[in-house]
């Protein structure tokens, strides 16, 4: 096996164009839409011998004063059963260093989509988090297993007043690539959804370009090679949510 300094970072993602502006020196992408599939690519790469686990992508956003664009370091994923997971203190602390304008703040770890307003508030008043995804839950949680540090930079595409029109909300393939006739079809069957669809797709883009303004800044390694040698923090523990 490689020396640790020699290990790539596994950067998890949920989605192609995620994976792409993820990729470069130093990094192992493993990208799918699919829970399982996810899990088995994370577990392959591990295997191999890697640095670190970072969960980069997009998100939802759950505090109101979070528009798309807004980059967030997570300080800690809550679980579906309100468990607080902390990150790693200092990846993160160099990923804020490195990202003009980033935040340190909870995500929620959610197995499925989170499409409506109200779901949004609630799920962010239950947890304390500003966002939520669906592959940090699945990085952190095998990251702390196999005794690896964890980051997650994830930037807010639909905002918490935002509602996914149904189009939007359909089930990626397990690429994580888009089902456009899937999507056509939706929109065919409802195409008043089309002007939602739109404000989407430009609330994507902006998040998208925050995406690739990130990842410029942290180099080689998602920064981690920067770093001491990689170790868990010692606050990297599970906690009841508050």
């Amino acid at each position: 096996m490689l020396p640790t300094s020699r290990l790539p970072v596994v950067a998890l993602t949920g989605m192609t164009f995620e994976a792409r502006i993820a990729s470069g020196p130093g990094v192992t992408t493993v990208c799918s839409s699919r829970a399982d599939v996810l899990t088995e690519g994370l577990s392959a790469a591990i295997a191999k011998g890697c640095r670190g686990i970072v969960s980069f992508g997009i998100a939802g956003g759950l505090a109101p004063h979070l528009r798309p664009g807004a980059c967030i370091v997570a300080r800690s994923i809550v679980t579906p059963q309100q468990e607080r997971i902390d990150t790693h203190l200092e990846w993160a602390s160099h990923l804020l260093q490195a990202i003009p304008g980033a935040i340190h703040a909870d995500l929620a770890g959610s197995r499925q989509l989170v499409s409506l307003p109200a779901d949004k508030i609630a799920l962010g008043r239950a947890t304390g988090a500003v966002a939520v995804d669906m592959e940090s839950i699945i990085g952190i949680r095998m990251a702390a297993e196999h005794g690896l540090p964890f980051a997650a930079i994830r930037v807010v595409a639909d905002a918490c007043h935002r509602e996914l029109p149904p189009a939007a909300q359909i089930e990626l393939k397990a690429s994580g690539s888009p089902d456009l006739p899937a999507v056509l079809r939706s929109v065919m069957e409802r195409p008043r959804q089309v002007s939602a669809l739109m404000r989407v797709a430009l609330d994507t883009r902006t998040a998208r370009a925050a995406l690739l303004r990130a990842r410029r800044e942290l180099g080689l390694g998602f920064g981690l090679l920067d770093t001491a040698e990689p170790q868990l923090a010692p606050q990297a523990a599970i906690a009841p949510a508050e």
